[in-house]
């Protein structure tokens, strides 16, 4: 700014214009942060508790974290880089770490850093990509396993027994059904408030799940809910004695959770679309529920009849398939009997 100007604009306008300025300037210098280095283990300790719930996920990401610290050996950073993140992954798949294992661990530390890094605790992040998963074998109970296992169960618990009943009629998850208060079940339905993909649902109750549910009479103050008396680790406990006790302890499949596979697979077989079966279980995306598509084969029977047909009758038909028709539009047009016209009578003249 010249001279002649600041004369010319007064001393007042030039004092606003540099106050201006120097706020600017200060506002700038009060943006500037010093980024310090953090080991993964106390950025967990400091947003554990914002960035998840109480509950048994919470207790695994806590080991999926303790584990990644102990893999970097504690060392401190201020920036993740990418060579660090393929380092880790490769470390886990050497330690035997499957890649969907490998996926749930670095969604957890994925979660961490990101928040870590809006926080202003480290100010730059790595490309996450997600290992691909190979779908593996879906395990379920038969029937006859099913009686043998429940009534080894009900022999050691009758609690436990009315749960295993209630899992496997509902598909349920575990703590979604010990979580269950008497107001979440009204008349013929029961409601999920408490699960895994935060979503609330409601289902209806089969006629054994309603027996289930009825406590037997004791003695003393009700139970908050209907499976309250059991701990996740007492279930466990009943259900693993009694595996072993059916010959089926050896399979390792044959976990609690079984019974939401069962559940899954029994409504897929007996017909029930893919998308009412997501809404059954409660399934935050459709790709969940397709892994059970396959059991659904009523569709494909006709396939069969066509394979089976002999050859020399196929010959006869002229090959057509008995799943489907020809289209109208291959289809020759039958002929009509076109209608003789008659003669045109002659014009008379305008003299007659």
């Amino acid at each position: 700014m010249t001279n002649d100007a600041i004369q010319e604009g007064g001393t007042s306008d030039h004092f606003s214009m540099f106050s201006s300025q120097t706020a600017k300037i200060k506002y700038s210098y009060n943006k500037i942060r010093e980024v310090k280095s953090h080991r993964i283990g106390e950025l967990f300790s400091a947003y554990r508790d914002i960035l998840w719930d109480d509950g048994r996920h919470k207790y695994n990401v806590s080991s999926f974290i303790g584990e990644i610290d102990e893999i970097l050996l504690g060392e401190r950073f201020s920036a993740f880089d990418q060579s660090t993140l393929d380092n880790l992954i490769g470390t886990l798949r050497q330690r035997g770490n499957s890649n969907a294992t490998i996926n749930r661990k670095m969604a957890a530390l994925s979660k961490l850093l990101r928040k870590a890094h809006k926080m202003g605790d480290i100010h730059s992040l790595p490309e996450f990509r997600r290992q691909k998963e190979r779908a593996g074998r879906i395990r379920f109970l038969e029937r006859d396993e099913e009686a043998r296992l429940f009534a080894a169960i009900k022999r050691r618990s009758e609690d436990a027994y009315r749960l295993s009943v209630f899992l496997v009629d509902t598909g349920c998850r575990l703590g979604e059904a010990l979580g269950l208060i008497w107001n979440d079940i009204q008349e013929h339905r029961v409601s999920f408030w408490i699960t895994k993909s935060g979503r609330s649902r409601t289902i209806p109750m089969t006629e054994r799940v309603k027996e289930v549910i009825k406590l037997p009479p004791t003695e003393g103050r009700r139970p908050k809910g209907p499976f309250t008396k059991l701990s996740q680790a007492q279930f466990r406990a009943v259900w693993n004695d009694a595996k072993a006790e059916v010959g089926l302890g050896a399979d390792d499949q044959v976990v609690p959770h079984i019974l939401r596979h069962t559940c899954a697979s029994r409504l897929v077989q007996g017909g029930i679309d893919i998308r009412r079966v997501q809404m059954w279980l409660g399934h935050q995306t459709l790709s969940m529920t397709m892994r059970y598509a396959h059991l659904a084969t009523n569709d494909l029977d006709g396939c069969v009849t066509v394979l089976e047909t002999p050859r020399s009758s196929g010959a006869d038909s002229g090959g057509a398939s008995p799943l489907s028709s020809p289209p109208s539009a291959m289809r020759e047009p039958k002929s009509e009997p076109v209608a003789s016209k008659a003669p045109k009578p002659a014009k008379r003249s305008a003299k007659s």
